[in-house]
Parts: C-alpha cells; sequence; structure tokens
C-alpha cells in the first residue's frame, strides 16, 4: 500500500511538474522574463561557427553557406510527430528557400545514423545536421535536460549572407513554421 502511494505521488508530481513548465514557459510567458531577454541577444549578433555531420556523412560549416541566407531549425528528436511535420514542411518549401538564395539545415542532437533513417523515411532533400556532442546547441543555449536525456528546444534562427542572425523562433508551430521563414525570409529580402 506506501509502495502504491508513493508511486502515485510521484507520477501525480512529475505531471504538475510538466504542466507547469509548459503553462509556464508558452502560455503564460513572462514579457521581461530572462528566458525572453537570452531569446533577443541574438538577434544582429554573428551566428556561432559550427563543424556538424549530416545524414549521409558529409560535414557542413557556417562558413560553407557565405553569401547564402541561412535557415538553421532545431528539433527534438528523429521520428516524432511534431519533428516529422516541420521537416515535411521544409521539404514541401524547401525548392522556394533554394530559389531565394536559402539554405535549410535541420539539427538535433541524434546521432548520424538516426538522420539517415529519418531522412530516407520522409525523402528529405535538405541536410540535417548531428549536432549529438551538443556543440552548437549549447553554444545557442537551447539544450533542454530532461534527466538523463538531452534534446534540443524547438527554435530555429534565420541568418543573413553576412552571418549575422537576423530572427530568432522560439515559439515554433511545426504545421506553419517553414512557411512563416519563408515570409519572413523575403521580407528581410526586400529590404
Amino acid at each position: 500500500m506506501d509502495l502504491l502511494m508513493m508511486i502515485r505521488n510521484v507520477v501525480l508530481s512529475c505531471a504538475l511538474v510538466f504542466t507547469g513548465t509548459v503553462f509556464s514557459s508558452q502560455i503564460f510567458a513572462n514579457p521581461f522574463s530572462n528566458q525572453n531577454q537570452a531569446e533577443k541577444q541574438w538577434v544582429g549578433q554573428p551566428a556561432p561557427a559550427f563543424k556538424l555531420q549530416d545524414q549521409n556523412g558529409k560535414w557542413h560549416s557556417l562558413s560553407d553557406y557565405a553569401g547564402k541566407w541561412i535557415v538553421l531549425y532545431f528539433y527534438p528528436k528523429d521520428n516524432s510527430p511534431g519533428c516529422t511535420q516541420e521537416a515535411n514542411q521544409f521539404k514541401a518549401l524547401y525548392p522556394q528557400f533554394l530559389k531565394s538564395n536559402a539554405a535549410v539545415l535541420g539539427v538535433s542532437l541524434d546521432d548520424v545514423q538516426s538522420h539517415q533513417k529519418f531522412s530516407e523515411k520522409l525523402g528529405l532533400n535538405f541536410p540535417i545536421l548531428s549536432d549529438d556532442n551538443h556543440q552548437l546547441a549549447e553554444k545557442i543555449g537551447i539544450v533542454r535536460n530532461l534527466g538523463i536525456v538531452k534534446i534540443a528546444k524547438r527554435e530555429s534562427f534565420l541568418i543573413d549572407p553576412k552571418g549575422t542572425i537576423v530572427y530568432h523562433y522560439t515559439s515554433v508551430n511545426t504545421q506553419t513554421h517553414a512557411d512563416e521563414v519563408l515570409k519572413d525570409l523575403k521580407r528581410f529580402q526586400s529590404k
């Protein structure tokens, strides 16, 4: 009986912590919080350098894309429903990004093999980079620690051809994000 009560209490505590985290960070966000200040700190700053492998084992670095716009979108986990939806949205709009002189780079903390399977399953036409050592995600401050597992937060960065971050997306709707980024890209290009 005592063991059942302990398990029940742990489950309820976890549910409350999770619910509180979701509500406090997404619905009732304080516009003056340190998190919002951290989000804004990247706009106008040079994008951090990186060297990461894609799903085919090819290395990519920021300097490879000099003179191009870059959409650097982070997602939590290969093959999860939201990440699959977001990747499919970018896949569908990828030709339009190319016409706009923009590279699309997906990034998660999954390894190259996981990315390869995910990419093959979806038929992705753009690179997804493995940040399995958390090199880039930690530089940007978007690693979420879930106990023994770490994932990247679902955030994106729009980087101009000079390598400067012009927009940081912290609230991402997986159904509309790729379209939103494409519209913003065109808006920034018309300035």
